[in-house]
C-alpha cells in the first residue's frame, strides 16, 4: 500500500540537485495532523519548491549553475483510486509529476508514517 502524501513531504527531481519539502495550503483534511495533499498540488513554487539546480539547464548554459524550477503542466499521476482530498484523488507515495524540462518529480518521504491509501 501507499502511504498517504500530506504537508512536509520530501520530493526530489531526476534532474535537479536537492530535495524539496511539498506546499499544501490549507484549507484541506489531515492525516496525522497535517494537511493533506491531492493530485491537483502541482502548482510550480505554490506547491513544487525549486530542486536546486537543475542538471539539463546548466548543461545547456555550458555549466552555469542554472536553477532547478520546475515546469510542471500536469497533475501527479496516479492519485489514490479510492480516496479523495477536496473532490480529487489523494495524492500517493507512489505518485509522480513530470517536468516538461525533462526530469521526473518523485516523493521521497510521504510526510505520514501510519496513513495508508490504495
Amino acid at each position: 500500500m501507499a502511504q498517504l502524501v500530506s504537508l512536509s513531504a520530501n520530493m526530489t527531481c531526476t534532474c535537479g540537485s536537492a530535495p524539496a519539502t511539498l506546499i499544501v495550503a490549507p484549507p484541506t483534511v489531515t492525516g496525522e495532523n497535517k494537511p493533506v495533499a491531492n493530485i491537483m498540488d502541482y502548482i510550480p513554487i505554490a506547491n513544487i519548491p525549486p530542486f536546486g539546480t537543475c542538471t539539463i539547464l546548466t548543461s545547456a548554459a555550458l555549466g552555469v549553475p542554472t536553477p532547478c524550477v520546475p515546469a510542471v503542466a500536469a497533475p501527479w499521476a496516479p492519485g489514490s483510486p479510492t480516496v479523495t482530498v477536496r473532490g480529487m484523488p489523494a495524492l500517493n507515495s507512489t505518485s509522480k509529476c513530470i517536468c516538461t524540462i525533462g526530469g521526473s518529480i518523485s516523493i521521497t518521504s510521504p510526510g505520514t508514517t501510519k496513513e495508508t491509501v490504495a
